[in-house]
Order: C-alpha cells, then structure tokens, then sequence
C-alpha cells in the first residue's frame, strides 16, 4: 500500500470543509448563516415606486451558499426564512411573518434557498477558487433570485410582469452586479489564504 496516499487528507470541496468534520459544526455554520443573512438585511435602501428595497441579503446568500456547500448553503437560507416566518425580526427593516413571505418581496426570499444551493454546488465543482469562474457563479445565484422574485412580485402585486420587471428587476443589476463582484473577489482570496496554511 502506498503509504503518501494514506496519509494524504482529503481535499477540501468548499471553504467550510477547513474545520473540523462534525455534526456540531455543521449546525454552527448553518445557524450562521442564518444570522448573516439577517445581519445583511438590515442593510436597506429604499427604491423609489418599488416595494423591494436593496439589501445585503443576496450578498449573504452567494457568499454562505459557496463557502457552506449545496446542502448546508440552503439549510441555512431555509433556517432564515422559517426564523422571519415565526417572527424574529430578520427579514429587510426588520420586517417578519407570513405576510412577508407572501407579499411583494415573498418570492426573492423563496429564491434564496434554491439560490445559496446552487451556488454551493458550484463552489464544490470549484468555481469559487478564481475570480474568473466565481463572477460568473455568483451572477448565477443573482438570476435565480429575480427569476423567482420578479414574477412573485407581479402576482402579489397584480401588475404585469413588465412592470414587476421594472420595479423589481431593473433598479437592482448595479447592485446585483456589485455584489457577484465583491463575493467573487473574497472567495477566491479566502482559498488563497485557506491553502497556505
């Protein structure tokens, strides 16, 4: 038997796979993103005429759901939105409860889950080492929030979808943009970091 091979430790598949591999651990980091993405929601900057304002929200999703991985990624955006739905104040403004969910802003916090799981599943198939492949990952993330949210927004509303489109679309590509941007800048460089430890 070769005896590097045995004593070689399995490669991390995304950034939470640097600490150690246990049951605990795994409901620490999905308890904190959870937390994060409430933290990130308090950041709110109201947008004129719409009823969705711009949030750090999604920037906590991308970021959690690459460096927690597909599965406790989306655990710990579900974990936020069920933590909002019983009434801990979480959600943006500190807004909570189940008219939330099912208001204007409903489907972008339905998204975030499916959102932080793919991102995750990139993240383990690599995307996340290098700003190149990330940016493109996270821009990923961004679509799947809007694609959900924007025509919520227009059915809990009842507008057309142009008009959900450009209330709850258009407004937010800089954003959107800059936040792919910054999380595509801080995962490669935590692995760069991670690695020469």
């Amino acid at each position: 038997m070769n005896q590097t091979a045995t004593l070689a430790a399995p490669q991390p598949r995304v950034l939470a796979d640097f600490l150690v591999n246990t049951r605990v651990r795994d409901a620490a980091l999905v308890l904190t993103a959870a937390l994060l993405t409430a933290a990130c929601a308090q950041i709110s900057i109201p947008i004129p005429g719409s009823p969705v304002p711009v949030t750090g929200q999604t920037f906590a999703v991308l970021l959690t759901g690459a460096a927690l991985g597909a599965n406790r990624g989306a655990s710990g955006q579900l974990l936020y939105v069920a933590m909002g739905l019983v009434g801990l104040p979480f959600y943006a403004d500190g807004a909570h409860g189940v008219d939330v969910v099912w208001g204007a802003t409903g489907g972008y916090l339905i998204a975030f889950p499916i959102s932080a799981w793919v991102c995750g599943r990139l993240a383990e198939k690599r995307y996340d080492r290098t700003p190149q492949t990330a940016l493109p990952a996270f821009l990923a993330g961004s679509i799947i929030v809007f694609a959900i949210g924007v025509p919520w927004l227009a059915v809990s509303a009842d507008i057309s979808l142009w008009k959900a489109i450009d209330l709850g679309f258009v407004p937010f590509i800089p954003g959107g943009i800059l936040k792919a941007a910054l999380a595509a800048g801080l995962l490669p460089t935590a692995w760069a970091i991670a690695n020469r430890k």
